[in-house]
Formats: structure tokens, sequence, C-alpha cells
């Protein structure tokens, strides 16, 4: 089974970057087998449709514009993308994953599991930094992420492990 952990957002404004921050942080801390490929996906959209549609199993990882408080992470699965059960619009950079989903779907593309790991921002302000309040979310959501993987059969090793 092929994984794709794909981080969205603009590391310009500060916590919007969290996806792309979340990926930069399992790239210093982990050595990944090539059975799970992660992706800075960015504010690209529409335009990484074919690395969605390669997968089997899809992690998304960015802000979300829901109810609660800042730091809060929600996770939904590919029948909340489906069905229309996610907040109206997920984060500023967004074209829409569901629009993105329901293409793939209709193209018979659509990987057969996709998980959204959200989480609500504190700040949009300019700054290439996370606000302390989302950097220290990042260790606890790698834990998670891992943990599923390696419960599905991926290797996943300290960085300090490569050789």
């Amino acid at each position: 089974m092929q994984t794709l952990i794909f981080g969205a957002g603009n590391l310009l404004c500060s916590d919007e970057g969290f996806g792309v921050h979340f990926i930069q942080y399992l790239e210093k801390h982990y050595v990944f087998q090539d059975d799970v490929e992660l992706y800075d996906g960015g504010t690209l959209g529409i335009m990484v449709t074919h690395m969605l549609e390669a997968a089997d199993h899809v992690y998304l990882v960015d802000v979300i514009d829901a109810p609660g408080e800042p730091g809060d992470i929600y996770r939904y699965e590919k029948a909340d993308f489906m069905l229309g059960r996610l907040p109206v619009k997920m984060s500023p950079h967004q074209i829409g994953i569901q629009e993105v989903l329901t293409l793939s779907d209709l193209r018979e593309r659509c990987p057969e599991k996709v998980s959204l790991l959200g989480v609500i921002p504190h700040s949009y302000e300019a700054g290439v930094e996370l606000s302390p309040l989302l950097a220290a979310k990042l260790p606890g959501l790698a834990e998670l992420v891992l943990g599923e993987l390696a419960a599905a059969g991926h290797l996943i090793l300290p960085q300090e492990s490569r050789a």
C-alpha cells in the first residue's frame, strides 16, 4: 500500500503553514521507507490531484476553519468529504479538497482511504514560524500518524538511526 502524507499551507502566514511545517517536522525527525511519501503541497490545491490519486491512503494535514479553540485538532475521513460534513472552508488557500476528491471519484481514481487532520490556527499574521501553540502540536500529531502507520505495517525509524 502506498501512503501519502500531504501537508498543505502557506509558510508566509504563520499557522496557515501548519501542514508544511508538519512535513518538515517528519523529515527532520524520521526516516520512511519507499511505501510512505511525504509531500509539501504548499498552496497548490487542484494542481496536486495526481499525487492524491496515486496513493491508497492519504493523510492530509492542514488548518481548518471550524468551531473550537486554537490548537484543537479534528479528524475527518473520506466519507466526511464525500457527504459534505466538513467545514465550508478549510483554509484560506484552499480550492476545496472536497472538489478535488469528487473529481478523483468521478474519474474512479479516488484513494481508498483519506484522512484529514485539521488544526484550528492561532494566527494568520505574516511570518514564517508557527505560533508556539501550534508548534507544540507537531510532536503529538506526529506520534498519532506514526502509530497508525506502524499498525498498518510501515517501518519508520528515528532520523538518527539512518545509516
